[in-house]
């Protein structure tokens, strides 16, 4: 049996070798300011004080107290009247004296009604129980109200980001091969 030589041929791939780690990323959100200024509202109250008035001028003029000008105006109204009386007074102490029928003392009671009767002269008001008028005017209070309010600021923050790298590494860890190994020749013939 006749053998043809062979060629043998071995082959070797190549092999790569990867060395990688991961990147890291780390991420912080800080959170937003945020700023609150608050104004309070203002109430401002005040009362003014009311008014009372109190005339009691009637009662002083029923006390015969009252103003000069009416006192003297009273008066001077009264003296017609008085005058009157007073002449009819005596007009009838005349006429008692002149009634010399009577058995009393005619001169004994003009003398005691000179000396105890005065005329009447009527310079004060009329007396009642109405004679003090009082008023009172109240006041309304003052409101001033100055509104309050609430001033907001907010400011969003940027996150905050850190990158580190990873890393990749290509490598030959076995390079690709080609052998051919001729066969043997025999050289004898």
């Amino acid at each position: 049996m006749v053998t043809f030589p062979q060629i043998e041929i071995r082959q070797q791939y190549a092999k790569l070798g990867i060395d990688a780690d991961h990147a890291k990323i780390e991420q912080e959100q800080p959170k937003a300011t945020f700023e609150m200024r608050r104004t309070a509202p203002k109430l401002e109250m005040s009362q003014p004080l009311g008014e009372l008035n109190i005339d009691q001028s009637k009662a002083w003029d029923a006390y015969g107290r009252g103003g000069i000008l009416t006192t003297m105006n009273r008066i001077y109204s009264e003296a017609e009247n008085v005058a009157l009386q007073g002449i009819a007074r005596i007009v009838e102490r005349g006429n008692r004296l002149a009634d010399i029928t009577s058995k009393r003392n005619a001169i004994v009671e003009n003398a005691m009604e000179l000396v105890f009767t005065f005329p009447e002269l009527r310079y004060e008001g009329p007396a009642s129980y109405d004679n003090v008028d009082i008023t009172y005017t109240a006041r309304k209070p003052e409101i001033h109200v100055t509104d309050g309010h609430i001033d907001l600021t907010t400011h969003p923050n940027p996150p905050e980001l850190r990158f580190q790298r990873g890393k990749l590494e290509m490598y030959m860890m076995q390079h690709a091969n080609v052998e051919i190994i001729p066969p043997v020749i025999d050289q004898k013939i």
